[in-house]
């Protein structure tokens, strides 16, 4: 069973920059691939970035390609999500995921552990 933590969340300006962090409790956190997604209320759960358990393969939305880097410290059972340039629309409250299945999944119901989710608010 995986435990998922979320933290680095807050209200940062538009043009700002936050890091979340993703921090797991189960030590075999290195085999699973994670994801993160985000949803801002009255929306559904939006994919945002996925890395592979190696951290060799990422792949991102394209609201935020450009603007977002997803990572990965083994060592640490920590998946990372660097957020630059923000947006107001990026406001929202995000959550990652975590599965042993295809690398890049991008559907919710491809995972089958969730953390509670850090909530981001950009302001204008």
């Amino acid at each position: 069973q995986v435990q998922l933590v979320e933290s680095g969340g807050g209200l940062v300006q538009a043009g700002g920059s936050l890091r979340l962090s993703c921090a797991a409790s189960e030590r075999t956190f290195s085999t699973y691939n994670v994801a993160w997604f985000r949803q801002a209320p009255g929306k559904e759960r939006e994919f945002v970035a996925a890395i592979s358990a190696s951290g060799r393969s990422t792949s991102y939305a394209d609201s935020v390609k450009g603007r977002y880097t997803i990572a990965r410290d083994n060592a640490k059972n920590t998946v990372y999500l660097q957020m630059n340039s923000l947006k107001p629309e990026d406001t929202a409250v995000y959550l990652c995921a975590a599965s042993r299945l295809r690398v890049g999944a991008t559907r919710p119901y491809e995972y089958g552990y969730w953390g509670q989710g850090t909530q981001v608010t950009v302001s204008s």
